[in-house]
């Protein structure tokens, strides 16, 4: 066998052997708390965060969502499931003040924090999260992995720690981490921003004036209100309006966590071992698809020599090549059905929002549609109850302030029903 053709056989023969060996990482569940403010911090200089709905990032084609193994109505759920996991996390902490997930980006909150699901399976999960403060300044954008454990399945570990307890414990330290560099008066800036951006939104003749904003969409203060002033009086009970609201919401979000989390970690658990296996034979038949063809290449060459012995040897290279192929396809295969058992593990994780009921004015309205349709509902009730307070006519169009640190689904049609005896 000339030496070219015998090196050719060997690296076949090694990258046969490496596609068979299959390591295995150690992992741990992670139940360390995040980190806490060092100092106590007062209230008034507690910054309210709102954590969007995560976007469930689902292709459109078909043969895409069936390749990357992802099942739309799952990740769905996900989005609503991962948001509220967050937000309990940053919570806990007591670094912030009140924590609430919203349905799309809104100027109500200080903080907004937006994210996409890149990937989600019993096995893996990735995020890209982006954080902004009210005064359009981004934080950070960031892509967050974390991997589970087998034993972050066991019955023993507590319901409250997730199996990528770790991934939610890092995003809350950075947002942590980048808080601390800021002073009271930033703090202070960010609060009154957020306050005169929401009276921006439902008011723009009247507060259009106080703030302005660039090309880069950071807005500054140009002046602010009397303390005393009637209309701003009226946007702060507005505000609280809505933030009853979110907070109705938020019953609905912890029950949709609870309802969804038992087959939701039944499919995580079922799936771990799959989403293991699927990408382990993804990667053998890569592997023993490159063995084949570097076998068949050696053997051809070999045949090519005038010696029957190298010859020989080139036929039984060009048959181990092969078969090291058709054994590629079989992995295949093999990874082909792993990936259609998950597509069917994650078929059913989805529930239907119940319409919600709220006190406005000595009234009582219920709300239909999707989450992101009732909020928007909301919202144009409030425009009119604040238009009507101060005897005014109701603009015909209100333009809504959207950020760009979430993507929210898109609306449904809402409607308002009266409640009965109301």
């Amino acid at each position: 066998m000339t030496l070219p053709a015998a090196r050719l056989v060997v690296l076949a023969l090694a990258t046969i052997a490496i596609s068979a060996c299959v390591s295995e990482t150690v992992r741990s569940v992670d139940m360390t708390p995040p980190q806490q403010a060092t100092d106590s911090v007062p209230e008034g200089l507690l910054l309210d965060v709102g954590v969007g709905v995560f976007a469930a990032n689902v292709p459109d084609d078909y043969d895409v969502q069936i390749e990357q193994n992802i099942s739309p109505e799952i990740r769905r759920a996900e989005g609503n499931f991962i948001a509220y996991t967050l937000k309990n996390m940053l919570q806990s902490t007591g670094n912030w003040g009140a924590v609430r997930v919203v349905p799309r980006p809104t100027n109500a909150v200080d903080v907004l924090v937006g994210g996409t699901i890149l990937n989600s399976d019993g096995a893996r999960l990735q995020l890209e999260v982006t954080v902004m403060d009210a005064s359009g300044s981004e934080w950070f954008k960031r892509k967050y992995e974390s991997l589970s454990s087998k034993y972050a399945y066991d019955p023993s570990v507590p319901r409250d720690i997730d199996p990528f307890q770790s991934i939610y414990k890092q995003i809350s330290d950075d947002m942590q981490a980048y808080r601390a560099n800021f002073t009271e008066a930033d703090v202070t800036r960010i609060r009154t921003i957020a306050e005169m951006v929401f009276a921006r939104d439902f008011a723009p003749d009247a507060f259009a004036s106080y703030v302005d904003s660039n090309k880069k969409g950071q807005i500054t203060i140009k002046r602010l209100p009397a303390p005393d002033d009637p209309m701003l009086a009226r946007i702060q009970k507005v505000r609280e309006r809505e933030y009853v609201f979110v907070d109705t919401l938020d019953e609905y979000f912890a029950e949709y966590q609870r309802t969804m989390y038992p087959p939701y970690q039944g499919w995580r658990q079922a799936s771990y071992e799959e989403a293991i296996s699927y990408r382990q034979l993804q990667a053998q038949a890569r592997a023993r698809a490159i063995a084949g063809t570097v076998a068949l290449i050696g053997g051809i060459a070999a045949q090519a020599s005038d010696n029957s012995t190298t010859q020989t040897a080139g036929t039984l290279g060009i048959i181990a090549g092969a078969m090291t192929i058709k054994s590629a396809f079989a992995k295949r295969a093999e990874a082909k059905i792993h990936s259609e058992v998950l597509q069917e593990l994650g078929a059913s994780a989805e529930a239907d929002i119940s319409p919600h009921s709220i006190e406005l004015e000595n009234e009582t309205v219920r709300l239909t549609g999707t989450v992101d349709a009732q909020y928007s509902e909301l919202r144009r009730i409030l425009r009119r109850i604040y238009y009507q307070e101060l005897g005014l006519a109701l603009p015909e169009a209100l333009p809504e302030i959207v950020t760009e640190t979430a993507t929210p689904t898109p609306a449904e049609p809402a409607s308002v029903e009266p409640v009965a005896g109301s």
